[in-house]
């Protein structure tokens, strides 16, 4: 029997003043899945994604999420309900080491003589399984962040947000300062975190990325739904038409996609 839809956004309307920038958005995610979105500068695709992290509210429409319907104030209201966004510049601290940054606001203490004193063996211990259940492989988990490879910042961001129980992750154009190796890896953490059941928004203007690990493609254009469609039943001429306005479709109804683990950078 089909899962339930992890995200519902429906009827999502968003003005500026005179400006509208989205125009009755409906769109769904389910667990496991991941929908690639895409669209021109301009297409709507920022401000949809704001609404769903907490960023920005609907001047109109419904945001239902994990069943119930949400009304974030605020980004750490969607954290707090397994929402995150990895942008393009991360929200690591580069001073940092690796274990500091992944239980950043979640540090394990004990008192000593009344004082909290870090528990650094136990959060070394939990990073280092964390990352290898993630697939990521880091030499020295006491490396300082700004040392290490985009690819491997991008890993730790992704294994932190699974680790703490993450349930939809929005990637916004997470590839755009990677090389060829490190976008291909990049792409296989995503896989790996599609294989836990984890939902996946994934921005980006690079046709390839979407065709090798989405398994929908969603177009947007002035604000709206230009084309939802099944990466197996599409292509990219047929997405670029989509997105400069060659041709209008919207497609089916999006329904539960199986996990496939072993789809994306290597298929």
């Amino acid at each position: 029997m089909p899962a339930a839809a992890l995200l519902e956004i429906i009827d999502i309307r968003k003005s500026f003043g005179a400006i509208e920038a989205l125009r009755g958005v409906t769109l769904s995610v389910f667990p496991g899945e991941v929908v690639a979105l895409l669209g021109d500068n301009g297409a709507g695709k920022s401000t949809l994604v704001k609404i769903v992290a907490g960023e920005l509210r609907q001047s109109s429409g419904r945001v239902v999420y994990d069943g119930i319907e949400r009304h974030f104030a605020s980004p750490g209201d969607a954290k707090a309900v397994g929402i995150e966004t990895v942008y393009q510049d991360l929200s690591l601290c580069t001073n940092l080491d690796v274990v500091a940054n992944f239980f950043m606001g979640r540090e394990l203490t004990r008192r000593v003589l009344g004082l909290p004193v870090l528990r650094d063996r136990e959060m070394e211990a939990e990073t280092a399984r964390a990352l290898a259940a993630g697939g990521t492989q880091i030499p020295s988990l006491r490396t300082r962040v700004e040392h290490l490879s985009g690819g491997q910042r991008q890993a730790i961001e992704l294994n932190r947000f699974v680790h703490w129980g993450g349930k939809l992750v929005i990637l916004d154009e997470p590839f755009a300062a990677l090389g060829v190796e490190q976008t291909r890896r990049g792409l296989e953490t995503v896989d790996r975190v599609r294989a836990r059941g984890i939902g996946v928004i994934l921005i980006t203007h690079v046709m390839a990325q979407a065709f090798a690990v989405a398994d929908r493609i969603v177009v947007m254009r002035q604000g709206a739904i230009a084309g939802d469609l099944r990466t197996g039943e599409t292509s990219p001429d047929e997405v670029v038409h989509l997105i400069t306005g060659g041709i209008e479709r919207i497609g089916a109804a999006p329904r539960h996609v199986q996990v496939q683990p072993e789809k994306g950078a290597n298929a």
